[in-house]
């Protein structure tokens, strides 16, 4: 049965909502489980110079954010409590901060959508405040829901293919979580640029996977990888471990390894005589840009795996953290008409 409002509300610690000074957002206010997500009132952000405020409709969830709650990036992304988290964001442009620089670049109401530096506040909120640099004009091919699963897998897979290991046509590659939400951008970003595309992911996912493009596929659960891709010139490498260890021997003399998880070995990279580069995706307005290009022209598309309301931010999390969902978690801010999910349920 369909819980109301009013118990997911007591559930969650939710206080009343008060005026337009505040909004509703998921925060933390410690590190540990799903269990200290709450949803509640927070202050309603300004945008500064060089800033613009989003109306959020929708985020998602990565990995990134459960590493975030759980402590485990705390030496490398300096953070104060509360915390709001979320770093997928696609919604509209409610107000544009003062930089005659940028002048007339966004105005109000523009459908925008974007990866949000992630050392500051989220997109589980009514609101956030992105710099302008960080934003793009969202797909027009993609309402909000679907746009907010783009960004950071989709700026991943390309900083990782294009910015980094300079995927040609042709050329050979070899993508690990092909089924994930950084995998299957991945995928179809390498058969837009003519790669051929060897990927890792259990049989369930396997036709899914051939639609966007995948020319060959592993199950990794009965196949050891190694024992089937050969002459490879880039690994995306998305499960770290093991998995990164076994993947040296698959790779052209030249060939380049991109982690997204675990830096890899100087010296198994110069004694295979390749590249070995772990990468963290950054905040990029204009590969966004390209990006939705790309996505209008048909040739890219996100996979959802569900779509949940941000009140129920724990849910998704742990959905996330189970390894076991095959493209994003969206969870849906407001509805078509505008209104706050919560408040409409």
């Amino acid at each position: 049965m369909t819980r109301t409002v009013e118990a997911i509300t007591k559930h969650m610690g939710v206080p009343p909502h008060t005026n337009s000074q505040t909004m509703k957002a998921v925060r933390i206010h410690n590190y540990g489980g799903p269990e200290v997500l709450k949803y509640e009132d927070a202050p309603r952000p300004q945008p500064g110079k060089g800033e613009v405020l989003i109306r959020v409709h929708a985020t998602s969830v990565n990995p990134i954010d459960w590493r975030v709650r759980a402590g485990y990036m705390k030496d490398f992304l300096p953070h104060s409590f509360p915390l709001i988290l979320g770093w997928d964001v696609s919604g509209l442009v409610e107000e544009v901060g003062s930089n005659p620089a940028t002048a007339g670049r966004f105005k109000k109401g523009d459908e925008v959508y974007s990866l949000p530096d992630h050392t500051r506040n989220g997109a589980y909120a009514e609101y956030m405040v992105v710099r302008e640099s960080e934003v793009a004009l969202k797909p027009n091919a993609l309402h909000h829901i679907r746009a907010a699963a783009v960004p950071l897998a989709a700026l991943t897979a390309w900083q990782a293919l294009f910015d980094t290991a300079q995927l040609q046509p042709e050329q050979r590659v070899l993508i690990h979580g092909a089924a994930g939400g950084v995998g299957h951008f991945a995928v179809q970003l390498a058969k837009w640029k003519g790669a051929y595309i060897i990927g890792t992911a259990s049989v369930k996912n396997h036709e899914m996977l051939y639609e966007l493009g995948a020319d060959e596929l592993i199950d990794y659960t009965t196949q050891r990888f190694e024992h089937v891709a050969r002459n490879i010139d880039v690994v995306l490498d998305t499960i770290g471990g093991e998995t990164q260890e076994r993947s040296w021997q698959v790779l052209n003399k030249g060939g380049t390894l991109v982690s997204l998880v675990q830096a890899p070995s100087e010296n198994k990279a110069k004694e295979h005589s390749v590249r070995g580069i772990r990468l963290s995706a950054g905040p990029n307005g204009q590969e966004l840009a390209e990006i939705a290009k790309i996505i209008d022209a048909g040739k890219l598309a996100p996979v959802i795996d569900r779509i949940l309301p941000l009140s129920e931010a724990r849910r998704a999390h742990q959905l996330s953290e189970s390894g076991h969902t095959h493209g994003k978690i969206v969870l849906r801010v407001r509805n078509g008409n505008g209104t706050t999910e919560s408040t409409a349920r």
